[in-house]
């Protein structure tokens, strides 16, 4: 076989697959603001590709349905509001009280600061589906375990049922800020969070 051939061949796939993750990551880009202006319920493919800038024949190249895009989106979401969350913790230094402070001005931060992102996490997400569902369960013990690797002493294991109720408590805290126009200030919204943080690091 000619080797220039099979180079080109190679050449010509991985471009292939490079154009088709970018449209994959367009429609979730597009998607995460559609559904966090309008709501998922209120949302449908050809808005998302609109949006998008693509035909609806590309959705369907990457995802089966609008609840895979869900969860796609809600899995970078996540994803992203995890990584500056622990980035924060670990600025703040070795103390375990400023490292939970500066985790949850940095949720609450970026919630005010990324509205549509705030409403796609934590708005009308719950029962859409059984599969939704569990990612979201994924979500919340992951977010448990970085609680753990950012706030525990070496060899601690936290309640776990302290946990999720902190978590809980975290997110009905920001549930309730977002549906006041976020009329408190960060920093107040986190020094009342911080109440749930003590009672963990106690």
């Amino acid at each position: 076989m000619n080797t220039a051939t099979t180079v080109q061949r190679r050449y010509r796939g991985s471009a292939v697959d490079e154009r088709r993750a970018l449209r994959r990551q367009q429609l979730i880009d597009a998607a995460t603001q559609i559904y966090g202006r309008h709501g998922y319920r209120h949302s449908g493919v050809k808005q998302v590709c609109d949006a998008a800038g693509l035909t609806q024949r590309y959705f369907y190249e990457s995802f089966e349905h609008s609840d895979a895009l869900l969860i796609a989106c809600y899995q970078q979401a996540t994803q992203y509001l995890r990584e500056r969350n622990m980035a924060a913790a670990q600025a703040a230094g070795d103390d375990r009280l400023s490292r939970s402070r500066a985790m949850l001005s940095s949720y609450f931060q970026t919630l005010k600061d990324e509205p549509n992102l705030a409403r796609l996490l934590l708005t009308d997400i719950r029962g859409i589906s059984p599969q939704v569902d569990q990612v979201i369960a994924d979500a919340l013990r992951a977010s448990s375990d970085d609680m753990t690797r950012a706030l525990a002493r070496p060899g601690q294991q936290f309640d776990e049922l302290l946990q999720a109720g902190i978590l809980g408590g975290v997110i009905h805290i920001a549930l309730h800020w977002m549906a006041s126009g976020y009329a408190q200030p960060v920093e107040t919204v986190t020094d009342t969070a911080m109440k749930f943080g003590v009672s963990l690091l106690q």
